[in-house]
């Protein structure tokens, strides 16, 4: 028996990417699932399929973390039998534009701000107080990035928003080290998902052109990471972990094959 089943576990942004390749591994290991995401017809049909695989119970829940309303809302709602987490995957996350700061987008900004750090805030907020209530295990697993750690041309403020996230992910350890409750920052370098499609608005051209001449992570190896991170007996914490392809060393320090 896997040490996961029946353990209760929420994955936000979970109906594509990373979340989406969590929701399938803890599946797998017989866990329990909140899944969140703005698509709730694309969560319907993933909880479908993992019960139809896996047997696993899941409830799929439409929201947008970047709306505070809606995530107290939500958390405040959850029926009594959901309400016992066991691990919080801050998943919800993107990058918008790859411009210079004095030619940033605003709305792009608002919108990396909004959904990278505050998001993560207002999930982590309501989630943590029901763990303690709880009193059990719980731990949160951050999504940050290599990003986080090197700052590169046309990314400060995305890089800053998963700086945050790695501070939030300390700071939150401090606070919680008298309790049970772990925290894990994932530092992902180059992972080929739908992530560049949204960076560039679309355009699909572009987002293929950044994984040519190299072997990118997949989602699947990211969430086997997250898998691996919640596993470890209850006195192990694992506090960072930074993954990157073979090929990658830094955020641009990135050796491609030109064909």
């Amino acid at each position: 028996m896997h040490i996961l089943k029946d353990k209760l576990v929420f994955i936000s942004g979970a109906s594509s990417g990373i979340g989406q390749a969590c929701a399938e591994v803890f599946a797998k290991a017989g866990a329990k699932l909140i899944l969140c995401a703005r698509n709730k017809e694309k969560l319907t049909d993933i909880a479908t399929d993992l019960k139809a695989r896996y047997g696993t119970v899941s409830f799929p829940i439409q929201l947008d973390v970047q709306d505070k309303t809606a995530v107290h809302q939500a958390c405040d709602t959850l029926p009594q039998e959901w309400q016992k987490i066991d691990i919080l995957i801050n998943n919800a996350g993107l990058a918008r534009g790859m411009e210079k700061v004095q030619q940033g987008d605003l709305a792009d900004w608002d919108a990396m701000i909004d959904t990278n750090i505050k998001g993560l805030l207002y999930l982590t907020r309501k989630i943590v107080p029901l763990m303690l209530a709880n009193e059990n295990n719980g731990q949160v697993i951050n999504i940050g990035s290599i990003a986080g750690i090197h700052a590169y041309p046309g990314g400060a403020v995305y890089c800053a928003t998963k700086a945050a996230v790695k501070f939030i992910s300390d700071g939150l350890r401090m606070d919680v080290v008298d309790t049970p409750i772990r925290v894990t920052n994932i530092q992902p370098g180059m992972v080929e998902t739908n992530f560049s499609i949204v960076r560039f608005h679309g355009d699909e051209e572009k987002a293929a052109a950044v994984y040519e001449g190299i072997t990118p992570l997949t989602a699947a190896d990211i969430a086997d990471i997250v898998l691996y991170s919640a596993s470890v007996p209850p006195h192990v914490q694992i506090c960072e972990v930074t993954v990157t392809p073979t090929h990658q060393a830094t955020g641009r320090v990135i050796h491609q094959v030109k064909k």
